[in-house]
């Protein structure tokens, strides 16, 4: 049986009651809303109106802007207020935005209450943005899609028509669930989360076995996505052998390997990759002209 001096009610000059200790802090926005703000036109539209000022953060503040009405819903001046302070400059792998304004709406409810400087939510943000942004293009960009395309390239090939339907599928469905997750674990853990990573190590565990799948997989197309060979034939007779066998006997893939470096070392140089393109076209023309590419 709880006593009268456990709880007590208070009510102040605005009529609110405000319950003391003991009482629920029930949260002011639900799963379902977490769910919805995940899937909705700012979330699923990151890029769609990035800009080269502020890049995805018209996208950023539209997907959290209606959960923010739930956080401020008597005060216009600080639910404006709340907008803008998310208009800030935000870039991050699009499936990982839930999970930063799961975060940020944690905080805001923080904010709302005096617990917490309105300045923080974009400290917290901006200092989320990098290592997720590693993680996610390592997933997502330079795996997951990557995976995706090579299933959905070889069914293409084979002649079936389910090959896009698979790079969709193989890409989109992790994506969905990270994002999904992501709104609702970013909420839960809300400002602690860095603190937590940061004293685990988990961030740079994970970075560190993303980044060795990440390299493994160029190491993959290097070889799988490089079609041209080397035909010039060197010697006579029974010991006529083609360059391109020796090149497979010093190491097999070598040529795409060298193709592969090649491509980083111009685009470090700040070579256009429209350039890249181009002259690719033209020498494999010519080379398949002459006889020394096939």
């Amino acid at each position: 049986m709880t006593s009268d001096t456990q709880i007590t009610q208070m009510r102040d000059d605005g009529g609110a009651i405000a319950m003391a200790e003991g009482a629920p802090n029930e949260p002011l926005i639900s799963k379902r809303d977490l769910t919805k703000m995940s899937l909705n036109l700012g979330s699923l539209g990151m890029e769609f109106s990035w800009t080269y000022y502020k890049q995805m953060n018209i996208a950023f503040a539209l997907m959290v802007a209606k959960l923010l009405k739930k956080i401020y819903p008597d005060d216009e001046q600080k639910y404006n207020e709340a907008v803008e302070r998310h208009l800030a400059f935000f870039n991050i792998t699009v499936q990982f935005a839930p999970f930063v304004g799961g975060v940020a709406l944690s905080m805001e409810e923080r904010i709302a209450k005096g617990e917490m400087d309105a300045g923080s939510v974009n400290d917290v943000k901006a200092a989320l943005m990098g290592p997720l942004s590693g993680i996610g293009d390592s997933i997502f960009l330079a795996t997951l899609r990557v995976i995706a395309a090579a299933v959905g390239i070889a069914l293409c090939q084979a002649g079936n028509a389910f090959g896009p339907i698979a790079f969709l599928l193989i890409y989109n469905i992790p994506g969905f669930w990270v994002r999904i997750w992501g709104a609702h674990k970013g909420y839960e853990l809300g400002v602690g989360f860095l603190e937590q990573a940061t004293k685990n190590g988990l961030m740079e565990k994970v970075m560190t076995a993303i980044s060795i799948v990440g390299v493994m997989v160029v190491g993959a197309m290097s070889v799988s996505m490089f079609w041209a060979t080397l035909p010039v034939e060197i010697g006579v007779g029974d010991n006529m052998t083609t360059l391109q066998e020796i090149l497979d006997g010093i190491m097999p893939g070598i040529l795409g390997l060298a193709a592969f470096w090649i491509y980083y070392w111009l685009l470090s140089k700040k070579v256009s990759p429209n350039w890249l393109i181009i002259w690719t076209m033209v020498i494999g023309v010519v080379g398949a002209f002459f006889g020394f590419l096939a």
